[in-house]
């Protein structure tokens, strides 16, 4: 592809396209939709019809977008993100085209093993900004990243792509609102309109009134010749002048340019062999049939890498923690609220600091976000009860230069929405998520809010940290602590107040020279009679529950295991040599930090003798230490289990 011979689109130079424009335009379009074809063919898998009907949609977004091979990894630009993630061919071969990368790589290297060109589009490869994986995330994206932008004061915009099919999920709808509510007016989304989805004709399928749906959330509607790159550049041109947020509904054909596929729903997700190949190239103006160069170089060379996108740097002051008193008594959410209150006022609107910007989801008085909303109003977003949306934007927004927190409770947070966490995983957000009332510790709500779930549901993903701090110094620490360094992390909290927890003579544990260490279990009584790892609510108890035994004659070590999803070998291995180890927490029993901890023994060939305790069925409604005791994870239930253990 000879890239001296593209049109100059970027920021819209010029008021319309001229006849040579159009010409050249339509040219590249014509040799992406021959790549597309290839790269499937040469899969022998991939979605080619709608890579073909979104074609001009891709080539005239990423022209006039703000986004090069040389900024892409930077966040002071514009950004891109596909819905339609399985029209992967589509962005890649538009990319391609644009100098992102080598043709040959893609059209060889697209949907094969350790290539980063996968199925759906991920960031792994430059001009991607969003992994998008099932269909209806991308809105919820693209209005992270335009928050970000608004909240930075940069002066960018989004661009959103998308299809028809995905309109009729919720998340989209909650995305809409939260665009307009947020008055983002740098955000504009183009939606392929072919009519056709997997199972045949949208109308058909699940009708809705598109654009009416569109327009009654407050957006600018327009709409366009989908194949007309004229039409297509004049709309988003006009976008921008806008004071709302802008949907171009481009209508197209359904597999564009090669005549077996145009209308036919087969084609969402086959690729085009043997004779059928030959066709569609010839449809397509290519007179090369080179696949079998192209499956050679498949099969014998190395595999192209995939890019590496540092993290930004963060800039912000954690301040100073507050010590908490052992006469205090509160619970650890409201120390989470004061610790982030404090870091926010420190930071607000301080230029060279990063934003620090809290979600709520009409929560803000039970999480305690509700201080840091009045002090830093700016760094609030009150995006109602629209969890699902929350979660991806909140996870992308992180990527556009801010430090993001959502506090939620844990059933809502993480319950919910699991499979827009395991997406801000696998696109390496920056995301601090604030879990409240988890366990069982929201006793009166019942079993539908007694999230025992979560250290289970995080132990399932790859990259996501996870923190359950014991008393409120702790918890302060930890706040401190993940704001300023990089990566997925979440803190868990219960509702309840709980004491402050003091060593054997009586100091504050949590306070003076105390240093939180990721994946480091703290000591917090010793003995030599057996051992208790307990976490969250559950340590106070532990502790009780040891100063009974002691009175009895029986000394046990008391571990804080503020980290379930890690392995402390020291802190196991001294734990073992006391005949015993205890697990406590009030989360399933069977995928939890007990069972995080009797793997890792059973994986190496111990004999330690471990017994683990936790929930062993949903819990009732009632006060929590009611729940608690109905459970068997009273204070004189543990006391009892440690003497069956040592006798």
């Amino acid at each position: 592809m000879d890239l001296s011979r593209q049109v100059n689109i970027k920021g819209f130079p010029m008021d319309d396209l001229s006849v040579r424009d159009v010409e050249i335009l339509q040219k590249q379009a014509a040799e992406c939709r021959s790549m597309a074809v290839k790269m499937t063919t040469v899969a022998n898998s991939g979605h080619p019809a709608g890579s073909l009907s979104s074609m001009e949609m891709y080539l005239i977004a990423y022209g006039v977008a703000d986004i090069t091979p040389l900024n892409c990894n930077s966040i002071d630009r514009d950004f891109l993100v596909i819905s339609h993630g399985h029209t992967s061919p589509g962005a890649y071969s538009v990319l391609s085209s644009y100098g992102f990368m080598d043709p040959d790589d893609v059209i060889s290297h697209f949907r094969q093993a350790g290539s980063p060109y996968q199925g759906h589009v991920e960031r792994e490869v430059p001009g991607i900004d969003w992994g998008s994986g099932n269909l209806g995330q991308g809105l919820s994206a693209g209005t992270g990243y335009a928050l970000s932008q608004k909240i930075r004061g940069f002066d960018g915009h989004v661009f959103v792509l998308g299809s028809d099919g995905e309109q009729t999920k919720g998340q989209i709808a909650e995305a809409r609102r939260m665009a307009v509510s947020e008055k983002l007016n740098n955000i504009t989304v183009l939606l392929d309109w072919n009519h056709i989805q997997i199972s045949g004709r949208t109308d058909d399928i699940m009708p809705a009134a598109l654009s009416a749906l569109w327009e009654a959330d407050g957006w600018h509607v327009m709409e366009c010749d989908g194949h007309s790159v004229s039409g297509i550049y004049q709309c988003m041109r006009n976008a921008r002048s806008k004071d709302k947020p802008v949907v171009i509904f481009c209508h197209t054909t359904m597999g564009k340019g090669v005549t077996f596929m145009e209308g036919v729903p087969d084609y969402h997700g086959k690729a085009a062999t043997g004779d059928n190949y030959k066709r569609a190239l010839n449809d397509l103006g290519d007179a090369e049939n080179d696949v079998e160069r192209y499956l050679e170089k498949r099969n014998s060379e190395k595999l192209p890498e995939g890019r590496k996108i540092d993290p930004f740097e963060i800039n912000i002051d954690p301040g100073v923690s507050f010590d908490y008193k052992s006469d205090e008594i509160t619970d650890n959410r409201s120390a989470f609220g004061k610790a982030l209150a404090d870091i926010g006022s420190l930071n607000y609107l301080k230029g060279d600091r990063t934003p620090l910007v809290v979600f709520d989801c009409d929560l803000a008085g039970s999480v305690k976000t509700s201080t840091f909303a009045q002090k830093c109003p700016q760094w609030f977003i009150e995006a109602g009860i629209q969890e699902h949306s929350v979660a991806t934007c909140s996870g992308a927004s992180s990527l556009g230069g801010i430090i993001p927190f959502w506090a939620d409770f844990g059933v809502f947070g993480l319950s919910e929405v699991y499979n827009q966490q395991r997406l801000n995983d696998i696109n390496g957000t920056n995301l601090k998520l604030a879990l409240t009332h988890v366990g069982l510790d929201v006793g009166e709500d019942g079993m539908t809010h007694q999230c025992i779930d979560y250290v289970g549901l995080m132990r399932n993903m790859f990259g996501w940290k996870l923190v359950v701090p014991a008393d409120p110094n702790q918890t302060d620490r930890l706040v401190r602590w993940m704001t300023g360094n990089a990566g997925n992390i979440c803190i868990a909290m219960g509702r309840s107040k709980v004491p402050v927890l003091t060593d054997e003579e009586g100091r504050e544990f949590y306070t003076g020279d105390y240093v939180f260490e990721y994946g480091k279990y703290d000591l917090l009584r010793d003995g030599e009679d057996g051992s208790i790892m307990a976490m969250g609510c559950m340590v106070p108890r532990a502790i009780k529950a040891a100063s009974i035994l002691k009175r009895e004659g029986i000394s046990v070590k008391v571990y804080n295991v503020a980290c379930p999803l890690e392995i402390d070998e020291k802190a196991l291995a001294d734990a073992a040599e006391t005949g015993f180890i205890l697990t406590l927490e009030d989360h399933n029993e069977f995928s939890g930090m007990g069972s995080v901890i009797a793997s890792y023994f059973g994986k190496n060939c111990s004999e330690a003798v471990i017994e683990v305790i936790g929930v062993s069925r949903y819990g009732q409604s009632g006060r929590s230490d009611e729940v608690l005791d109905n459970m068997g994870l009273s204070v004189d239930h543990i006391v009892e289990r440690i003497k069956r253990m040592k006798g």
